[in-house]
Order: structure tokens, then sequence, then C-alpha cells
């Protein structure tokens, strides 16, 4: 079963083609990772599947529902997790539950127990009434991977899920992923720069170079395409060497 279906996606900015003519396949319950360099398209292309941007041409079917048609059922079957950080600082951990569980309406009767449910399997159920603006980088994330996650989604989204966190956070946040994916059967899409991370986690990868897909496929497919002996340097094979502008990615 197909829980991501996107087909000759195209993006364009003016004149600039953000996103070229691409399509690809997510199977329900999968990991997929998109890689790519900087400015390379990744976040456009999630920007599109999240229904914040609209497609310049293509179509993109999510949980079987169309993002041009259906964008409430689009947005009510998927949790997403953006590379920056979209918190209100000024609100505790539990009040940004809380006010997330009301957007998409959750019954009051449950919402409390959600909501500490959450708190609990992210590790801060203990801080639930602390502002946000005194966590850390990695409590933060692992707050809005429990917002992500509250109202019970079907796909997570994750941008860049890990950037900038320490070597234990990344181990948390990757070993909770792997386990609502293995006891949940929730489908996970994911953008990174950390190789690793890739190896470890996803059951398929795209690669993806000014907005146009390379290759796709498992790990070892995508070595054995490169004639490589690391995702790495399959990944520069395909990208090249040059070093990339360190700007917001399209």
């Amino acid at each position: 079963m197909i829980a991501i279906d996107v087909k000759n996606l195209t993006k364009k900015f003016d004149q600039f083609v953000a996103v070229d003519d691409i399509s690809f396949q997510v199977e329900k319950g999968g990991i997929f990772a998109f890689l790519g360099p900087n400015g390379a398209g990744k976040s456009t292309v999630i920007k599109m599947m999240t229904t914040i941007l609209y497609p310049t041409d293509g179509s993109i079917f999510i949980n079987n529902y169309n993002i041009h048609n259906e964008k409430s059922e689009v947005r009510k079957s998927i949790g997403v997790i953006f590379q920056d950080h979209t918190l209100d600082d000024e609100l505790t951990a539990y009040e940004n539950l809380y006010y997330h569980s009301a957007l998409y309406k959750i019954p009051e009767r449950i919402r409390r127990e959600k909501i500490d449910d959450m708190l609990h399997y992210v590790g801060l159920l203990d801080r639930k009434n602390d502002l946000v603006r005194t966590f850390s980088g990695g409590m933060k994330r692992r707050i809005e991977i429990a917002r992500g996650l509250l109202h019970s989604p079907t796909i997570l989204f994750l941008d860049e899920p890990t950037l900038g966190l320490d070597v234990q956070t990344r181990a948390f946040l990757w070993n909770y992923i792997k386990k609502i994916n293995e006891e949940q059967g929730i489908t996970i899409f994911f953008t990174t720069h950390n190789m690793e991370e890739v190896e470890n986690i996803a059951t398929k990868i795209a690669i993806i170079d000014k907005g146009r897909i390379l290759s796709q496929g498992t790990s070892k497919e995508i070595k054995k395409a490169t004639k490589t002996k690391t995702l790495e340097n399959a990944f520069l094979t395909l990208t090249g060497y040059g070093i990339r502008e360190q700007s917001a990615d399209k």
C-alpha cells in the first residue's frame, strides 16, 4: 500500500525551477530518507506534501488524499516537524501541546491524558509546566515530536530533525522514531545531511539535486549503481564535490 504518491512534481518561483518533474512513492510503514545538498529542493518538496505550498505542476497524494482539493484530510493524517523551531517560547510545554490538541479537535475528555502520555514518552512530563524558553534545543525538539504525534497521524514528516543536537539527543530521537514506526506502523519521511542516520534508519532513499531526483532505492542499490562502497561516496558521486552555499533550502 502506498502512503505517499508523487508524480511529475514541479515547482517554479518566477523563472527559477526549484523542483523539476520528480516522481517517487513511499510505502505505508516505510522510512524514506530524502537527501540532497543545500538548495537542492528538499524543503520545497516537504512544503508541497504538507500543503504549505502548491505545486506548479504534477500531483501529490497523501494517504490517497489529493493535496489540491482534500487539504484538510491531508493535514489531519500527517504530523510535521520543521527544520526551524516552531514552538511558542512564552507558553509552557503543556500549553503548546494543548493548543495543538484544540486545533486538531481532540476531544476534551481525552486531551489532557493524551498530552501527559506524549510528554511521558519523550521524557519531559516532569517539565510540563515550565516555559519552553527555558528548554534546551534538544528538549524543544522532543516537544515538537510529541506535538507532531499528538493527533495520531499515520505519516510523520521531519525536515532535518536532529540539526544542531548533541549525540545523546539524536540517539534518543531516532530510537523513539524507530519505535513508533515498528509499533504503530507510522510512515516516516525525513531529510538530513547525516549519512549515518540514513544508513541506520531508512528503508528507502532518494537523492535530489538542483530540483531533480538523481537516484532512488535502498542504500545498497544506490551504492551498487554508483559503484561506491559508502553512501557518502555515492552521494558525492551523484551531486559532485563542490561546496554549496549555506543558505536556506528551497
